[in-house]
């Protein structure tokens, strides 16, 4: 279990990262299924991105470095919640592919959350 949550820590903690920064340099000619960033208002880019690059440094962080391990599954549960956000947005454009995404994003975040809490959580340095 522990190997399948770092796994999702990493790959969803980089993703986040990635997708945050973007929020803050944004790209010309992004793909179309990203192309309603170009119309989020410029305080929803900024929280986002900053939402988004903590979050990701949270999923990976803590663990990494054995410290304040408690934060894993707050980043996770935190970023569950910029999911639904999303998920709202993406509804009020009538973009449901993007929903579903959105919606599945937040599962995996959400399985992150309860697995670091309950399953298999990480240890403070100083807890061992």
């Amino acid at each position: 279990m522990n190997i399948i949550l770092w796994v999702l820590q990493i790959v969803f903690g980089l993703f986040f990262i990635f997708v945050g920064v973007q929020h803050f340099v944004l790209p010309p000619n992004l793909p179309a299924m990203m192309s309603w960033m170009y119309e989020l208002p410029a305080g929803l880019h900024v929280v986002s991105g900053i939402l988004e690059i903590l979050g990701g440094l949270g999923l990976i962080l803590p663990g990494l470095f054995r410290v304040q391990t408690r934060l894993t599954p707050l980043a996770a549960l935190g970023l569950v919640f910029v999911m639904f956000g999303a998920a709202v947005w993406h509804i009020t454009r009538g973009e449901f592919q993007n929903v579903v995404q959105n919606l599945v994003v937040a599962a995996l975040l959400g399985f992150i959350a309860y697995g670091r809490w309950k399953l298999s959580p990480l240890k403070d340095r100083r807890a061992t």
